[in-house]
Parts: structure tokens; C-alpha cells; sequence
């Protein structure tokens, strides 16, 4: 996709907001504990290269992606700290896998047999195992299924069974009934395993912030590295996160609109009075949801509602009274000790704040500052 480096509208990444983040974290963990910074999906949509530069700084030990693209554009970028595909890979990359030194997760011993027909001679590929104790997603489910997986890997040469995991469904939550459960899973796993590899890992952000009982040696910090709570408020943070994205554009078009006219697709606003509205530009295109119709952007402090339906380019919104092309507007972030969150606009989209900071497209132009 094009980015639209000729508008005004841009995503504004704080980078030390980010260092913040993972420096603190970092800091609490035990001596021995490594930090994997997530960065798929683009950094939560803050950029993928840019965040795994500043993880580096703040200490981070390795890296963890969705999909093996993401990792060869980390190795691409110059990166040689360890990376880690948490999706299943296509066996069919093993090989490519192995010679770029990525880490792959493995769910089922069909993969490895599959995978061990695509590795070349000479090649090791570095596995961790995937164990499904409640998350209903990828891994062994029993702990017979696992001690044949080891076994297997044991028998090759072709494989460094490096790392072992599971991931919670519910470690962002109050009610801990289901975590517990999940972990009595994993440790009737652990205790038929023979021997520990390199990584055992449980925590994502949520489980370290919360449950760092857990920790073991490594920790997937996610979500919290950008400054977003992972319980999306019903549960406190250790300590104070700092939001890493904001969201900025400019009037583009002011008019007065007069009583009895309409805005946008369907005519769904009508203005019930003489007033000033601005077109900004931004749509659903750039991931600003088609649903914030209703909702509001911040203009010199104030609260300005979105009205009209939201265009794929463009969007309108109503002014208290008349300002000049040109007038910054805040889609998310703080204006004159104002605030609009990311979790703010998850809320009135009955959605989590990952969607939004995910859902923001490759057509905004992301800048960084600090």
C-alpha cells in the first residue's frame, strides 16, 4: 500500500515511551529471565524494525513474531538476536527457517516429520514446543503426545529443541479460576518432560505483569511494550505505562453547514442548526473505523463529534465555531491535558484496543519522536 507522505495526517510514535516500557519490565524480571519483545503485526502497528531497534536498546534478548515473513524482515533489518515464529510455519520452510537461524513452533509430531523432509544436511533447526493447555489453539494436548515429540527429536540431528511454551486464554483477568486450571495443565506437562530446553516461556505481558510467579526464564512482552494495559483497565499495572501512539491530522476543508443540510453517505447527520463542520483526511482505508460515527476528535482542548459516516479518505467533523485550514486535529492522544485513548475508541467500538493499534493500515505515515 502507498503511504500518503503528502497529507497531514500521521501516526506519532514515541519512542521513549516504548524504551519505558520494556526498560521497567526488564528491571523487574529475575536474574537469568530473558525478555522476547513482540513485535508482529508491524509492532502492534507501530512499526516492526523501529520497535525491535529501540527492544534492543532497552535489553530485550530476542524477538517474537506471528509469521516467518516478519522474522526474515528483522534478519533483513540487520537483527541477530534470536527470533521465534509463534504461528505454524509451512514445513516446506524449514530449511529457509534454519539457515536464517529462526526458531520455529511446533504443534504436532506430523510437522516434524514433514519438516525433517525439507531440512538439507548440515542444517539444525531450532524448535519450540507448542502445548495446548486451554487456549484451544496450537500445541500437543496431552502429555503422552509431547513425550513422543521429544523422543522424536531426540532420534534427529536435524533438530535443537530449543524452547517449550504454552499461552494463557485468561492471564488479563481478575477471576483467576481458569488460569489456574491452565496451569495445572502445564505443570502435569512439565513433570513427564525428561529434560528442560534452553526457553521455558508461559508469560505474555499479561502473566508477567501480573502472575511473574510464572516467569520462568523467558518472557513474550507484548501489548504492555506500547503503553496499552493488557486487562484493558480492570486490572492495575505494576507501574505506569506510557501510551506510544498518537494520531494527528489538519482541517483540510471548513464550511458552514446550514440547518436541513446533510453529511456523508446516506445522509445519516442532519444538521439541526447553522454550523461549522471540517472534512479531515482520513477513512476506513487508514484503519479510523467506519463505526466512530458518534465518537469525537480533540481541537484545541476541546471534544469535537464525528459526524456523517465515516468515508473510506475522508471524515467530517462538527466545530464549535469556525477554524482555519489547517488546524491540528487529534484523532488519538493528548491535546491541552485532554485525552483520547486507544482504549477509548476500543470501548466505543465494543472491541479491544489490539484491534485498533492493529487495524491502523501501511497508507499512514508513522513518525517517530523521542
Amino acid at each position: 500500500m502507498t503511504i500518503g507522505i503528502h497529507r497531514p495526517t500521521r501516526l506519532v510514535i514515541d519512542q521513549a515511551a516504548i524504551y519505558h516500557n520494556i526498560a521497567t519490565e526488564k528491571a523487574r524480571l529475575k536474574p537469568g529471565v530473558a525478555l522476547f519483545q513482540v513485535v508482529k503485526a508491524n509492532g502492534y502497528g507501530h512499526g516492526i524494525t523501529q520497535v525491535a531497534r529501540i527492544a534492543e536498546q532497552a535489553g530485550a534478548n530476542g524477538f517474537c513474531v506471528a509469521i516467518l515473513d516478519e522474522a526474515l524482515t528483522l534478519r533483513e533489518a540487520g537483527f541477530n538476536q534470536p527470533i521465534l515464529v509463534l504461528g505454524i510455519t509451512d514445513p516446506q520452510y524449514a530449511d529457509l527457517m534454519a539457515s536464517n537461524h529462526i526458531s520455529a513452533t511446533v504443534g504436532s509430531i506430523g510437522w516434524l516429520e514433514a519438516a525433517d523432509g525439507y531440512l538439507n544436511k548440515g542444517h539444525q533447526l531450532s524448535v519450540h514446543i507448542a502445548l495446548d493447555t486451554g487456549m484451544g489453539r496450537i500445541g500437543f494436548q496431552a502429555p503422552e503426545e509431547l513425550n513422543k515429540a521429544v523422543q522424536y527429536l531426540d532420534q534427529k540431528r536435524g533438530f535443537n529443541f530449543e524452547g517449550i511454551f504454552t499461552h494463557f486464554a485468561q492471564a488479563d483477568s481478575a477471576d483467576t479460576t481458569y488460569f489456574q486450571l491452565q496451569l495445572k495443565r502445564w505443570k502435569a506437562f512439565m513433570a513427564v518432560l525428561p529434560a528442560r530446553p534452553k526457553y521455558v516461556h508461559v508469560s505474555n505481558s499479561a502473566t508477567s505483569l501480573w502472575h511473574d510467579a510464572c516467569n520462568d526464564n523467558m518472557i513474550r512482552y507484548g501489548v504492555a511494550a506500547y503503553g496499552l494495559n493488557p486487562s484493558g483497565g480492570e486490572l492495575a499495572t505494576p507501574f505506569p505505562l506510557k501510551p506510544a501512539m498518537s494520531l494527528k491530522t489538519q482541517m483540510m476543508f471548513v464550511k458552514k453547514l446550514p440547518r436541513g443540510d446533510s453529511v456523508s453517505y446516506g445522509s445519516t447527520y442532519t444538521a439541526g442548526e447553522d454550523q461549522w463542520v471540517a472534512t479531515l483526511s482520513i477513512g476506513y482505508a487508514d484503519g479510523y473505523e467506519r463505526r466512530l460515527q458518534g465518537f469525537h476528535v480533540l481541537v484545541n482542548g476541546e471534544f469535537c463529534e464525528i459526524i456523517g459516516r465515516i468515508c473510506m479518505d475522508q471524515m467530517m467533523i462538527r466545530l464549535p465555531h469556525q477554524y482555519p485550514v489547517g488546524t491540528v486535529v487529534t484523532l488519538v492522544g493528548e491535546d491541552h491535558g485532554k485525552t483520547i485513548s486507544l482504549q477509548d475508541i476500543a470501548d466505543y467500538c465494543d472491541t479491544i484496543h489490539y484491534e485498533i493499534a492493529c487495524g491502523f493500515t501501511q497508507r499512514l505515515k508513522r513518525t517517530y519522536a523521542n
